[in-house]
């Protein structure tokens, strides 16, 4: 909705300026009106800059700055002053131009989250709810320091996965290259070589299919490489749409080993984001929609939503979410007597951080069962030009 700004005098003769939402600006001056003001100027403001919409900002700033604003708060700095200061301290670009514009809307009268949450590209919607919440609850610094912990505690271990991911990552693409290498530029120089035993047709099979392979990756090596690129761009493209992220979120989960994984770091994003909201006073019903899209998974998602609907029947939580069969029995127990005994949010923290260990386990041991398969793949690779090479060769010196 359009955002008006506006210049107006009370009853008083007072001059009073603002910031308000409306449809139109005959809207907009209804609304004026309406609180026993009488306008001198309005004007339509710009909407925020692509730079707001697009660029967006790491996680672990975004971390260190709720955590600065919870301990200049907790100081006895009032929220406006605390903003300035964060703002004035950062040296993100983009972030210094939205906590800017974010303390010109609460210098205009606008709420914390309401100002977070017209940057959703900067300010997650968990972030924005669980503001929103400590500001009405009055335990807003609290409520910033959770926000700081959550955002850390997430970037950790994305950062993690992408740690023990990064090293077979690399062997596969060096992998590759050294074979590709061989192909391209060492095996070539044995085709005049073999020529004499491929006229006899006493070339062996092996050597006949590398020299073969190899003419072909240098005519149409080009031309696939670029085939393979446009079809990675589209199967990504692809995987971005609803039809696509619902098929690899079906498939991925059924791969053994790995879907239990996938799975078990879904269901702990969704326990750590449901408890620290309903921590922070965030009703239930809208910690559950928040927590479904933190999932990263559209089945768990839906199988969430579905349970919301339950609890506004008057369910219990584990109900619904044992109904699915996505979640760990363990989990649905806990989260069961957790409900009886009235600690739900205590013990959804505990859920998140006992299953993230034991995930972390089993990722570091597939971790380390993938390396030295990587590593065999590789040689065999390069074994396997190498026999093809000496092959004839051996052919060659037993006929001399």
């Amino acid at each position: 909705m359009p955002e008006f700004s506006y210049v107006a005098v009370d009853s008083s003769g007072k001059k009073v300026t603002g910031s308000i939402e409306a449809a139109t600006q005959r809207e907009a001056l209804a609304t004026i009106a309406s609180r026993e003001l009488y306008p001198v100027e309005i004007r339509a403001e710009a909407p925020p800059r692509r730079l707001f919409q697009r660029s967006r900002v790491p996680a672990q700033t975004m971390a260190v700055v709720y955590g600065q604003l919870a301990d200049l708060l907790r100081s006895g700095v009032p929220l406006l002053k605390a903003l300035q200061i964060v703002r004035a301290q950062s040296i993100h670009p983009v972030l210094k131009e939205v906590l800017g514009e974010v303390a010109r809307r609460v210098e205009d009268g606008a709420g914390l989250g309401d100002a977070m949450a017209r940057f959703p590209h900067i300010f997650s919607e968990m972030a924005v709810s669980m503001v929103r919440a400590g500001s009405e609850g009055g335990f807003l610094e609290e409520a910033l320091y959770r926000v700081s912990e959550f955002t850390e505690a997430t970037e950790d271990l994305r950062k993690r996965v992408k740690g023990a991911m990064a090293y077979p990552v690399m062997l596969i693409v060096i992998g590759t290259i050294v074979v590709s290498a061989l192909l391209v530029f060492l095996v070539p120089k044995f085709e005049g070589l073999f020529e004499n035993l491929r006229n006899r047709n006493e070339l062996p099979a092996l050597t006949e299919g590398l020299l073969s392979f190899s003419a072909f990756i240098q005519s149409w090596g080009l031309w696939v490489a670029g085939g393979l690129i446009v079809v990675i761009m589209g199967l990504r493209a692809w995987l971005r749409s609803e039809s696509g992220r619902r098929l690899w979120d079906q498939y991925i989960i059924k791969v053994p080993v790995l879907g239990t994984i996938v799975l078990n770091f879904a269901v702990a994003r969704f326990c750590r984001v449901l408890g620290t909201l309903l921590r922070n006073g965030v009703q239930i019903l809208r910690a559950l929609e928040i927590a479904s899209e933190a999932t990263g998974n559209v089945l768990l998602a839906e199988a969430i939503q579905k349970a919301a609907k339950s609890i506004s029947q008057g369910q219990r939580l584990a109900v619904p979410l044992a109904s699915c069969r996505l979640f760990p029995p363990m989990v649905i127990e806990m989260i069961s007597v957790a409900e009886e005994a009235n600690t739900l949010e205590t013990v959804l923290i505990q859920i998140a951080e006992a299953l993230e260990r034991r995930t972390w386990r089993q990722l570091d041991v597939g971790v380390r069962l993938l390396e030295p398969i990587l590593l065999l793949l590789v040689a065999s690779g390069v074994l396997v030009v190498v026999v093809a090479l000496l092959l004839p060769i051996f052919k060659m010196s037993q006929a001399i």
